[in-house]
């Protein structure tokens, strides 16, 4: 074969490929080459086109080592020589690339395939999951944009979904949590009161969350709900329930506000919705209210402060008004921890806050102790609600 021909072969199979008509496995690799070469493909060069699809057709690709690195929590594509890639410090750029963008936009497309999903020009974003596998076990969650929408070219975001086991005296000891404010963290678990953890991306707000849940009485059962499955507690009664997209025909889906609807009836000691992002801030707040003490939860929030602007926001879509929210919040959520990440990559608690009712009814959220200032204006308050709930 000329390398013209090749490349016009390459192409022909990698569209037979894309658009789902052949297996991606050897065998139905082979078939589609010998289908589009008409059968005029003689062994050596089979082999060779089959070594040239095989990095294209394996997982990720040439983002494949990013994944791997356990270091690595972000993998991002802008443009066939733009890879970059997030190991806690920022994002970096890395030395790995693509020969083209047609070989980015294939690789988005079999990677929304592989996630049961639909990329094309009539449809030209994706949101999944890539499924696990023998040799990765964690989940990668997978957005993806083509052109016209990326006039640049294909985009690529991909979010390393390891499970989150770190225990609170690793955070101690890697300085994420400073000593007191890990007793007082404690006695909030064990006091059964009711938390939030708020922060942004990336600032291990998941982490958190899953170390204080290791810390609940083994005797509990603890309920998660997910929207990606990241919660791995070192607790010997965890149930965990992961929403599930709908299919590429829009149906099947079952999303994070049905699984608390459901957890309900599974005898919870807790609930926990590992990221409150939608109208399910609703059925949260219900079911706390509803004697499911010690219930968790995580928020994007840039700050305390922000966190019932926050939930208003996110009730609002389902019909829960300013003052419902306010009432409902007040009556199931006592504490708010809110993370932070620092532009070197560093992420620890900076405040504990305590949630108070101001006379017009609203909710806000007073810190009770933060780095340098363990007792702030929330503290007494903080500590009545400690000794009330040891009292019972």
């Amino acid at each position: 074969m000329t390398p013209r021909l090749t490349d016009q072969l390459l192409d022909r199979v990698r569209e037979r490929l894309t658009a789902g008509t052949a297996d991606l496995d050897a065998a139905g690799v082979a078939a589609a080459l010998r289908a589009e070469s008409g059968g005029l493909l003689g062994d050596a060069d089979l082999l060779e086109a089959l070594r040239t699809l095989e990095t294209e057709l394996t997982g990720a690709g040439p983002l494949d080592a990013l994944l791997d690195d356990p270091a690595i929590t972000d993998v991002l594509v802008t443009a066939p020589d733009g890879v970059w890639a997030d190991r806690g410090r920022g994002l970096e750029r890395v030395a790995i690339g693509f020969p083209d963008e047609a070989a980015v936009r294939r690789l988005a497309q079999r990677l929304a395939i592989a996630a049961g999903r639909r990329l094309d020009d009539a449809q030209p974003w994706v949101d999944g999951r890539l499924p696990s596998t023998p040799q990765r076990t964690f989940g990668v969650r997978l957005h993806a944009v083509l052109p016209p929408v990326a006039p640049a070219g294909t985009c690529i975001s991909l979010r390393v979904l390891r499970p989150a086991t770190q225990h609170l005296d690793s955070l101690v000891r890697a300085g994420a949590i400073a000593p007191e404010a890990a007793e007082l963290l404690d006695r909030i678990v064990r006091a059964r009161l009711a938390f939030l953890v708020a922060g942004g991306t990336g600032a291990g707000k998941t982490t958190l969350l899953s170390a204080l849940l290791a810390r609940v009485d083994p005797a509990e059962r603890i309920i998660c709900v997910e929207d990606s499955a990241e919660l791995a507690p070192n607790h010997p009664h965890v149930v965990r329930l992961v929403a599930r997209q709908a299919n590429v025909e829009g149906v099947g889906r079952v999303d994070v506000r049905d699984l608390v609807r459901q957890s309900l009836r599974m005898r919870p000691d807790r609930i926990v919705v590992g990221e409150v992002r939608g109208t399910e801030v609703i059925d949260l707040l219900a079911a706390l209210n509803t004697g499911h003490d010690g219930g968790a939860g995580t928020v994007h929030a840039n700050s305390p402060d922000e966190v019932p602007a926050r939930l208003e926001a996110l009730a609002a879509p389902g019909g829960l008004g300013r003052a419902a929210l306010h009432s409902q919040l007040a009556a199931a959520v006592q504490v708010v921890l809110h993370v932070h990440r620092e532009a070197s990559g560093r992420r620890y608690l900076r405040d504990i806050g305590v949630l108070d009712r101001r006379e017009d009814d609203r909710v806000v959220v007073r810190s009770a102790w933060a780095p340098g200032r363990p007792d702030g204006p929330g503290r007494d308050r903080l500590d009545r609600l400690l000794a009330a709930r040891c009292a019972r």
